[in-house]
């Protein structure tokens, strides 16, 4: 599990060798989601709503370059 970014207590986390959809895990304080890349939606787990808007907001600005590395599978980090 890498750590992909971090931002305002969040941490962002990719496994290349994962299950489809695409998708990354965020981890905040005792929360976890994994977050489907194409929508930004919840796949399984639970992040408090305030938190999850800042992921979904970041997730679609940086949209192409997490598709880009699920795919790749070339680990690098990402800006906040």
């Amino acid at each position: 599990m890498l750590e992909i970014c971090r931002f305002y207590g969040l941490k962002i986390f990719m496994f290349f060798n994962d299950h489809n959809p695409p998708h990354f895990k965020v981890v905040f304080a005792e929360f976890e989601a994994n977050i489907i890349i194409e929508n930004g939606q919840i796949l399984n787990g639970d992040l408090p709503l305030s938190k999850l808007k800042l992921v979904t907001a970041w997730a679609e600005i940086h949209k192409q370059e997490l598709i880009k590395m699920w795919d790749s599978k070339e680990f690098h980090k990402i800006e906040p």
